[in-house]
């Protein structure tokens, strides 16, 4: 999350509307985790239902195959016994030969589709034992050394054990275990980014809270040197002495620059809080536009900058903050001012466009760079200039302007070309 878009989020969202969100998002993960476990639960028990009914029908079948083989009646009741979860006892009122039994074992598991490993053991009455056992793959079989405990109750019988019983149910729950997986990283995902939120928001609430603590300790004592300076600036004997005079004047423009800065960071502050009320009113951008560059005629003059103005557009009454779109034409042409080399070019123009008038402000001056058009306007973030730093700045200018333009509910466009110059267009 870059700050640019942690800021928008921040200023989109209060406190309470993140802690609502976190919650409801947390409740309803939660409830969607107590229905997929009940889901997968059910999953499981029936897939366990299917494989015992499987097993029964497959031995039951198996007994009727020998007892057929046999000649031989089985019992009423009790053919099939499950003495576990994988330990099956058949019972049958003869005695069973090894090789018979396994065939139809594995035929009767290939015939219900149950490809699991199975070991069967055959009951010996006078040894009292399994003497007889095998370990049958489902795809090959193979001699294992068995000992499957006996079943005092019958005296023929044989009995089956599934090894891999839990393994054949799991790899059969392939879909809700997958569902259950996805559901997890969902649930990984969401506490990463509720971290991230908060942390956010902590962050960005720490630096509101220093900005206007830091902003708010230094108005005191900027106001005192520009009272002071004033005060120089009238005394007759400073007058009189040009170097004292000189001093004066620029202990009073670098006071009334700081302050303006601090004002500046205020009213972002401001911004960011959701607190600015906009004042709008009918204006005459017009109007405004040759009032600002009038006031700005010395400083013109001062820097050899050349203003071209042509105001196209056939109405140019605007609602707006009268205060906030001073500040960002002033703004503008600062900017134009300060990213030029050397005397500045700047042409104002406007124009009419379906929905209201369009203000571009152009310069020729250094450009920007392509890859940091995107992040103009995010709060202190500043071109880098390599080692030369002659224009000063906190970022917060095109931050502000931005800001701005967004609680007018404007469009604002950047266009720059590195060494060109750039141009912004806002479209109100």
């Amino acid at each position: 999350m870059s700050p640019g878009n942690s800021d928008n989020f921040n200023n989109g969202m209060s406190n309470a509307s993140i802690w609502k969100v976190v919650i409801s998002g947390a409740l309803a993960l939660i409830c969607i985790c107590i229905v997929q476990g009940y889901w997968l639960k059910n999953a499981f028990d029936l897939g366990e239902n299917a494989f015992q009914e499987k097993v029964h029908i497959c031995l039951r079948n198996v007994a009727e195959s020998i007892s057929e083989l046999h000649q031989v009646q089985l019992p009423a009741y009790n053919v099939v016994n499950q003495v576990s979860q994988d330990y099956y006892i058949v019972n049958i009122r003869d005695a069973i030969d090894a090789n018979n039994l396994e065939y139809f074992l594995q035929e009767e598991f290939a015939a219900v589709s149950l490809p699991v490993d199975f070991e069967y053991g055959i009951y010996d009455c006078d040894t009292d034992k399994m003497v007889y056992g095998n370990y049958v793959g489902a795809d090959d079989a193979f001699l294992r050394n068995n000992d499957l405990p006996t079943y005092d109750e019958f005296t023929y019988y044989f009995g089956v054990r599934f090894p891999n019983r839990k393994g054949y149910i799991l790899k059969n729950q392939w879909l809700p275990l997958l569902f259950t997986a996805i559901l997890f990283l969902a649930v990984i995902f969401f506490s990463y980014a509720t971290y991230v939120i908060l942390r956010q928001k902590k962050l960005s609430d720490l630096q509101k809270d220093f900005i206007n603590n830091m902003t708010h300790e230094f108005k005191t004592p900027i106001t005192s040197i520009k009272i002071s300076s004033e005060v120089m600036l009238d005394n007759e004997k400073v007058q009189e002495d040009g170097r004292l005079l000189q001093y004066a004047e620029i202990i009073h423009q670098q006071a009334s620059r700081l302050n303006r800065q601090v004002e500046r960071v205020l009213q972002i502050a401001s911004l960011s809080r959701e607190k600015a009320v906009l004042s709008k009113e009918p204006l005459e951008l017009h109007e405004l536009l040759l009032d600002i560059t009038e006031q700005m005629k010395s400083r013109f003059e001062q820097e050899n900058v050349h203003v071209e103005l042509e105001l196209n557009a056939h109405s140019s009454q605007v609602l707006a903050d009268r205060l906030h779109l001073s500040n960002v034409i002033y703004g503008l042409l600062d900017n134009a001012i300060k990213y030029s080399k050397s005397n500045p070019s700047i042409s104002i123009v406007t124009s009419s466009h379906p929905d209201g008038i369009e203000l571009s402000i152009a310069d020729k001056g250094i450009g920007i760079d392509k890859i940091h058009l995107k992040r103009l306007g995010q709060k202190f973030f500043r071109v880098p200039s390599g080692n030369i730093h002659n224009v000063r700045g906190f970022g917060l200018g095109l931050h502000y302007i931005r800001q701005i333009v967004r609680k007018h509910q404007w469009n604002m466009q950047i266009q720059s070309e590195l060494g060109k110059g750039t141009e912004v267009t806002i479209k109100m």
